[in-house]
């Protein structure tokens, strides 16, 4: 009997055995977790990253003594001093091979821009006096002029030399303070002051009168040039000072010492004693000289000749005299004008800009403010010439006077390029700015003028 149990549990337990690995065999579902149990599988964690640490003081201080290591560090030492000398010598042999910079020249401050010639304060002012021409000094200061030629303003009775007072104003330009206003406004805007004290300036026996008188009037304007001068004038301009060199010549020699002692800061070239002009007090306004479609071509060539170029009012608009040496001034205002009224308008506008664009160039420029001058082409009817200062940019200005015929220049020259780039033109429509141009065929049409660019090449 015992033996049958035994044998009926072992067959059990043997029949339980292939049960349960039947059952292992078979997909797990829900249903088979509920009857079996929960099984959990145990899945590797990720490796974890391996954290350097570094040497400590004592596994560095190890290393650091080794002979590897020492030569290591000498032979970097060595090469970062010998990288160090080098660039030293490279930045010295630049520096020792470079060319030198030019000295600039000694210059004074009517070098750096032109005058501007304001002969008659009644007709230049809407209120026809001094208090007038203070309110327009803002207008005057956007044409980059540099100073201010105004007068003559004093009392000067017509060939009347006893009655001539220098430290007095004439009633019609108004009064001391108003002058003083003027200047005052002027020096605000970087703009200096040229005072006009030509004798008889009024008179047709001649600026300094008679020779009997050119003597009590010389010694007398020594005593108002000091007076002046104490006002805060920065200049004085004199006409017809040829006879008073001639008449009496020490007198002249008191009166220009008086003027350059206040006045020059330094001793100038040659070219910086330079001025230009084209019209004045008695020959009339420029664009009744060259006629008004040549205006801005004379405006290019005084502002870009060497020296200092001279204007009279009225010259930046192409003012004509109508009869007058003094035409009343044309300022621009807001009202509506007809048509041919409004065209004048443009075209006066345009004259403007051309002139302040010209003048703001030549006062940053160094090859146009005191560079050489190369004369490369001149005829009867067309010129071009060239304005080189050191390594600065190069500038050639170009110029065709001939009314009805274009003008082909073939320039050449050691120091000119094949092309240069436009900087502007007297017409924009045939040269327009910034446009490159052929310098062995260039073409300037009837009364063009244009001013070219290229830089320096060593």
């Amino acid at each position: 009997l015992n033996k049958v149990d035994a044998d009926a549990t072992e067959a059990d337990v043997s029949e339980a055995d292939l049960d349960q690995e039947e059952q292992e065999k078979q997909p797990m579902t829900g249903g088979d977790q509920a009857k079996n149990g929960l099984v959990k599988l145990k899945i590797p964690d990720e490796e974890e990253e391996v954290k350097f640490t570094g040497l400590n003081k004592e596994e560095l201080m190890r290393v650091a003594g080794t002979p590897g290591w020492v030569r290591t560090r000498w032979a970097l030492l060595v090469v970062f001093w010998l990288g160090w000398l080098g660039m030293l010598v490279g930045a010295v042999l630049i520096i020792l091979q470079a060319p030198r910079c030019k000295d600039l020249p000694n210059t004074n401050w009517w070098n750096d821009g032109p005058l501007y010639q304001i002969g008659n304060i009644q007709a230049f002012t809407d209120t026809h006096n001094l208090k007038g021409l203070e309110q327009k000094v803002n207008s005057l200061a956007q044409l980059k002029v540099k100073g201010l030629v105004v007068g003559p303003i004093h009392v000067a009775p017509p060939d009347e030399a006893v009655n001539l007072s220098f430290e007095e104003i004439s009633p019609e330009a108004g009064n001391l303070d108003q002058f003083k206003g003027f200047v005052q406004a002027a020096h605000k805007k970087g703009v200096f002051v040229v005072l006009d004290l030509t004798p008889n300036y009024l008179g047709s026996s001649g600026p300094w009168f008679s020779n009997s008188s050119v003597t009590i009037v010389a010694e007398r304007l020594k005593s108002a040039l000091v007076f002046w001068l104490d006002e805060g004038v920065d200049g004085i301009q004199l006409s017809g000072v040829e006879r008073v060199a001639t008449v009496v010549p020490s007198l002249w020699n008191d009166i220009r010492a008086i003027v350059q002692n206040r006045t020059d800061k330094h001793p100038s070239s040659s070219q910086m004693n330079l001025a230009w002009n084209l019209g004045g007090r008695l020959e009339g306004h420029m664009a009744s000289l060259v006629g008004p479609a040549l205006v801005k071509l004379h405006q290019l060539l005084l502002l870009t000749l060497p020296g200092t170029p001279i204007f009279s009012y009225g010259d930046e608009i192409g003012l004509m005299d109508e009869g007058t040496k003094f035409p009343k001034m044309l300022w621009d205002s807001n009202e509506e004008l007809n048509g041919t009224l409004q065209e004048e308008r443009a075209e006066r506008l345009t004259c403007r800009r051309f002139f302040s664009t010209v003048s703001e160039l030549r006062g940053k420029e160094r090859s146009l403010l005191f560079g050489d001058f190369i004369l490369l082409f001149n005829s009867s009817s067309s010129l071009a010439y060239l304005r080189v200062w050191d390594q600065n940019e190069r500038y050639l200005a170009t110029f065709n006077w001939a009314a009805e015929e274009s003008a082909v220049l073939q320039l050449s020259h050691t120091v000119l390029p094949p092309t240069a780039v436009v900087v502007l033109s007297t017409n924009s429509s045939t040269m327009p700015a910034d446009s490159s141009v052929d310098l062995t065929n260039l073409r300037l049409g009837p009364g063009e003028a244009a001013l070219l660019k290229f830089p320096y090449t060593g």
